[in-house]
């Protein structure tokens, strides 16, 4: 199947599954993974109608940035660890940084964003399964509560919500757990930052489970192999 045939069978799935749980498709934004695809794989979506892009590292989009420029609209959204010392060219890349893991890289971009005339939006990422190999503040710590309580004087940065990555099971409702803790994770902090706080933005969910994910609440999907295909081992 093409990219394009592709696109239109994961947007048929999260209609779907937005219906099975009483939910507006159109809240729900698809986020195609680009990571370790080239720019013409990329252009390929854009044309079949997607906006919204997320990558990995730094080094591997700007590899490929100046090539995709051109693109109208597009929105380049990192969603791979970042270090701190790259905040900088992240700031600079991206119009987005979905896995702040820190109140001190939040504070580099927000200082960043400041040296460049931007604002950027950032999500908290959330490690729900206390996995060493994976990032994230962990739920209920004393880092995720400063991030929260530094959050309303960055200038430069907006605060729209939260990601998380689940730990990985074949069976997709093994993931149902976690997605539904960080959205009731999600729900006191908005209801008592609102509105130096936005968090209206779940970010949870991939190929192989985003219909549970949009199930239990969340508006932002991340979907790679199911639009682009198998990666290459490496």
């Amino acid at each position: 199947m093409s990219i394009a045939e592709n696109v239109a069978t994961v947007r048929e799935r999260i209609s779907a599954a937005a219906r099975r749980a009483g939910r507006n498709p159109d809240d729900i934004t698809l986020m195609a993974v680009s990571k370790t695809f080239p720019a013409e794989r990329i252009r390929e979506a854009y044309a079949a109608g997607l906006r919204i892009f997320g990558e990995n590292r730094v080094q591997e989009f700007l590899g490929k940035a100046d090539a995709l420029r051109d693109l109208t609209g597009a929105e380049w959204h990192l969603i791979g660890h970042l270090q701190s010392n790259k905040a900088a060219k992240a700031a600079e890349l991206f119009s987005a940084v979905d896995s702040v893991d820190s109140l001190r890289l939040a504070e580099k971009l927000d200082s960043s964003a400041e040296k460049l005339g931007k604002t950027l939006s950032v999500l908290i990422e959330i490690n729900l399964g206390g996995e060493e190999a994976k990032s994230g503040v962990a739920p209920g710590s004393a880092e995720l509560e400063q991030i929260l309580l530094a959050a309303p004087q960055w200038k430069n940065l907006n605060v729209r919500g939260l990601m998380t990555i689940p730990p990985f099971t074949d069976d997709p409702e093994g993931a149902r757990p976690f997605f539904r803790q960080l959205r009731e994770l999600r729900d006191p902090i908005a209801s008592r930052h609102v509105p130096a706080v936005g968090m209206d933005v779940l970010s949870m969910g991939m190929s192989h489970d985003f219909e549970v994910a949009i199930e239990e609440g969340s508006t932002c999907v991340r979907v790679g192999t199911a639009i682009f295909g198998e990666r290459k081992k490496p």
